[in-house]
């Protein structure tokens, strides 16, 4: 039969030592050093706490005191040796512990994220993490000024934040690429919501994006996949808004989808606007913040600190090259969807 797992296997000779010691006034041993040290790893590797058993090892001491004049300092000194050694085995296999699971977390993350694992396994392996893949699931993904990773102070920072206010609902904090990301139930977007708020102050102004629930656990993929289509689709775009939703941008992967043809828009429609004195920025400017404005002449020639007698004459002027006129409802879709694709393939800055 194994040895009962109680507090006085932990303490092991203990009694004898300090018997010992109280004797002759010798040291411990390294041996037994090293017996104290291996006690305190078995102990954490059951889960005993670290604070009940130096208190039995206390009780112990004082049980076991010994009644010679002269032996107090001795002994003293034994417990010091011991209630240490023990200590150092505790907090020795913690780390171990920390370490493993530290493994064991990227692992999964990796595998859950790349989806390449099988996916029964993998919904095992999630339920150690606090999801459950059976459900539905959106993932928030936060870059900002400099890399990420698990350990950084804005991690930390962001995952005390995300227990202190939702405590102990279902998600999952990690980092990849250097970038922070967050795992939520898919019906809870207020946590991604907060997760992005943080993120977004504690990335000195970064970015998050966050993708569309998805079941399963290739949903996951799904929306993390999304989730960084929509930040680089952001950054194309020279979007403001700190924070984007994949559901909220969806008509311009479509555009995108056929490169060709909107190549073919853009140079089409856009083209002539490189015959202008100073090329065709500063007119391609002038139309996206236009659009972007509502298509309000005074609201525009405020963002772009022009008079709205110059900004009538730079609507004019981009009606003369192209034959399109921006106020005109007819034109202004051709135009509008023209401007978005310039900025999609980053004309006229490339070749298409």
């Amino acid at each position: 039969m194994s040895e009962p797992d109680t507090a006085a296997r932990y303490l092991d000779r203990y009694a004898e030592i300090l018997a010992e010691v109280s004797a002759t006034g010798r040291r411990l041993t390294r041996d037994e050093l090293d017996a104290r040290r291996a006690l305190g790893e078995q102990a954490a590797e059951r889960g005993h706490s670290l604070r009940s058993l130096v208190r039995e090892h206390l009780a112990a001491t004082r049980a076991a005191w010994p009644g010679a004049r002269g032996s107090a300092e001795h002994v003293l000194a034994a417990v010091e040796q011991a209630v240490d050694a023990f200590a150092e085995g505790y907090e020795r296999a913690q780390r171990q512990a920390v370490r493993e699971e530290e493994v064991a977390r990227r692992e999964f993350v990796d595998d859950l994220l790349h989806g390449r694992s099988d996916l029964g396994r993998l919904a095992e392996r999630a339920e150690r993490f606090g999801l459950v893949l059976s459900s539905s699931h959106a993932v928030a993904v936060a870059e900002g000024h400099e890399a990420y990773d698990d350990v950084a102070p804005v991690t930390r920072r962001i995952e005390a934040a995300l227990i202190a206010r939702f405590g102990n609902r279902r998600i999952l904090l990690a980092t990849k690429n250097e970038r922070l990301v967050c795992i939520a139930s898919g019906d809870q977007d207020d946590v991604l919501a907060y997760f992005a708020g943080q993120a977004h102050a504690a990335t000195d102004d970064g970015r998050v994006a966050i993708g569309r629930p998805r079941p399963g656990a290739g949903g996951v993929v799904h929306s993390y996949e999304e989730a960084l289509s929509t930040l680089e689709l952001a950054g194309r775009l020279g979007l403001d808004d700190p924070v984007v939703r994949a559901a909220d941008l969806l008509v311009y992967p479509v555009l995108a989808r056929d490169r060709q043809a909107m190549a073919d828009l853009v140079l089409s429609a856009l083209g002539p606007l490189k015959r202008a004195r100073g090329g065709a920025e500063p007119l391609l400017e002038t139309l996206r913040v236009y659009f972007d404005s509502g298509c309000t002449a005074a609201e525009a020639a405020r963002r772009l600190t022009l008079s709205v007698r110059a900004l009538t004459y730079r609507l004019e002027r981009i009606h003369q090259l192209t034959g399109a006129d921006p106020a005109d409802p007819v034109h202004r879709y051709t135009l509008q969807t023209a401007v978005i694709g310039a900025r999609l393939l980053d004309w006229p800055a490339q070749e298409i």
